[in-house]
This record gives structure tokens, sequence and C-alpha cells, in this order.
């Protein structure tokens, strides 16, 4: 089950319009303070920088939505990028644009869409993932049923997605899987695996868990 959409990992991206240096920072975050620490953290990093533009959206339900123009003539940066996170569905989320002003004047418009553009780059390179609700399912299989297991999960269910993920595979006497599934196909992943295997497949461990996918 989806329980909301956020980006993957921290990223940035730097973005030249008329002349101005835009530089994007994105960071997943699981709490305000969390978000409000990488703001201090890109402010002082930048700090000889013309403005530094935060926004955050926070909660499973976007309940937490606050951005600052530092600066900026009002509601021409911060609030426009917390418009386009929520626009894009995302949340559990923290962005600070970074502008180096370049001598030319953008006019509100402008801005507007010279701290959109930035930002988005810089979710774009984050990647966009969904976090769920899922089992994970470490699994012992033999060498020999390996390949055949794979082809049967993925066309009972999918290899992706809505399906499964190999999150992790060692190999040693046997092949050691984790399988990252939504709960819902955790008895068909069973089901396939003992079946193949006439029992010789060990389910070692099986959790629900909230993975990003």
């Amino acid at each position: 089950m989806e329980l909301y959409k956020t980006i993957r990992e921290e990223a940035s991206e730097t973005h030249i319009i008329e002349k101005s240096r835009f530089i994007a920072h994105a960071a997943p975050v699981e709490s305000r303070d969390e978000a409000e620490a990488f703001i201090a953290e890109i402010k002082a990093k930048y700090k000889e920088a013309t403005h530094n533009v935060p926004a955050m959206v926070l909660g499973d339900k976007m309940q937490i939505q606050w951005a600052s123009d530092d600066g900026e003539p009002q509601g021409t940066s911060g609030a426009p990028i917390v418009r386009m996170i929520v626009g894009e569905e995302l949340t559990n989320i923290v962005i600070v644009v970074t502008r180096y002003f370049g001598g030319i004047k953008l006019g509100t418009g402008g801005l507007v869409r010279a701290y959109t553009s930035s930002a988005k780059l810089a979710i774009e390179a984050a990647g966009i993932c969904s976090v769920q609700e899922v089992c994970s399912m470490k699994i012992l299989i033999e060498y020999t049923y390996l390949e055949r297991f794979r082809q049967m999960a993925a066309g009972c269910i999918g290899d992706s997605g809505e399906g499964f993920v190999i999150a992790d595979i060692e190999y040693g006497e046997k092949v050691s899987m984790r399988l990252v599934t939504p709960v819902e196909h955790k008895e068909k992943l069973r089901g396939i695996a003992a079946n193949l295997t006439a029992g010789s497949a060990e389910i070692v461990s099986c959790e629900r868990t909230v993975e990003k996918v």
C-alpha cells in the first residue's frame, strides 16, 4: 500500500538564468527538525549568496507546508516552490534554492519560473519514489531454482513497482535473496517458492516494514 511519494536521495542542480546562478538542493526528510537542520547547513555553505530560499512539505498528508522568500519579493520564490512540490504530490522533502544575483532583474513572473524550475531540476536529480508498507522477505534457494523462481514470480505478480523488487542478493552455499513486495503479494511468493522447489526453499524471515520502492 502506497503511503506517500517523496524523493529517493539528496541531490543538487545548478541553473543559470539571465546571468543569475541558481543552485537548488533537495533532500528527503522525516521531521521539521531534520528539514531545518538541512536548511541551516545550506545557508551556512552559501552564506555569501544573494538569497537562500527554503521550502518544505512534511507529513503523509502534506500537513506541514512552509517556505520563506528570504528577501525576494513576496510570493515569488518560496511559496511557488511549495505549490510545485504539492502539485507533484510529494512530501517529506526540503528544498533550498540559492541565488547569486547576476545583475539582471527577472520580474515577478520570471522569479517564479526561475525558482520553481530550479527546484524541479533538483527533484528530478534526486529521483521520485513511493514509500509503501511492504513485506520484506528473506529467502534461501538452490542455485538451480533461482532463474525459474524469478521468471515465475515476475509472471505472477510483476518484477517491479507493484510486484516485487530483489533488494539484496548474496551467493553462498545457497542463494540468499531479500525480496520487497506489497503485503498482499506475500502469500503468492511463499507459494511459488514452496511449489517450485518442492519445499527446499527456506523463508528465513518475513516482516512488515515501510520502505522506498
